[in-house]
């Protein structure tokens, strides 16, 4: 937390012709800076400048660089019950063998009634909500704020069901990410294995819209680059 504080205070005293500005992510016409790893051609598309994704096949795509220090900005919505969908961050260019996925931190962007449909004999426990969990895929290590078994939960449940946008800004700084949605940081990881790489949208199993999918990026320098 104090190196993310003092990053920022750094932002803070640069001069006015260097202080970092939001530029998108995606053009929405086109997926130029965008590498698709490991899903089908159709699986996304522009829709009146929204990011849409089918869900199928699970998967990813990819920048085409690597980021380091950053404030990240996305807004997001379902249109099925239980959608499953997300974001990774600080991931390497390519899945592990074997999995859909790369290494790096996943922000979980979970459709309300996911619980719900994916809980066995239909007891839903009560910590069962899991929109905007932080947590380390493959051989990504990370400390939870909030720990519900390795993985870091939202502390209060500000997430909007289907068919309403959701926010979420990460600001992720030498390891600590920490995650806003809807206005009001809920949650946060540490002292995360890897620093710097890739961000990746994530398709699994359902329909999702994306848009102002945007990035200001910070003082960095400290991170090795992500295989």
């Amino acid at each position: 937390m104090k190196r993310l504080l003092a990053t920022l205070f750094a932002v803070c005293l640069l001069p006015a012709a260097a202080i970092p500005e939001y530029k998108d992510l995606f053009n929405g016409k086109d997926f130029t800076g965008w590498v698709n790893v490991n899903t089908a051609a159709d699986t996304w598309k522009f829709e009146n400048g929204m990011l849409v994704c089918t869900g199928h096949p699970t998967g990813v795509m990819r920048t085409a660089r690597q980021y380091e220090n950053f404030v990240l900005h996305v807004e997001w919505m379902h249109t099925e019950p239980g959608g499953n969908s997300g974001m990774f961050l600080w991931t390497g260019a390519n899945v592990n063998p074997g999995t859909p996925f790369p290494d790096g931190v996943e922000v979980q962007m979970l459709e309300l009634d996911w619980p719900k449909l994916n809980t066995k004999n239909g007891v839903v426990p009560p910590d069962a909500y899991v929109h905007g969990e932080l947590f380390g895929v493959g051989h990504t290590k990370v400390i939870p704020d909030n720990p519900r078994g390795p993985r870091s939960m939202s502390i209060e449940n500000r997430c909007k069901g289907r068919g309403e946008w959701n926010t979420y800004d990460v600001v992720a700084v030498d390891g600590t990410i920490k995650l806003s949605v809807n206005g009001k940081f809920v949650n946060g990881i540490s002292k995360v294995s890897q620093k710097k790489g890739y961000i990746c949208m994530e398709s699994e199993g359902a329909k999702i819209y994306f848009r102002n999918v945007k990035i200001m990026e910070l003082p960095g320098g400290n991170a090795e680059d992500a295989k």
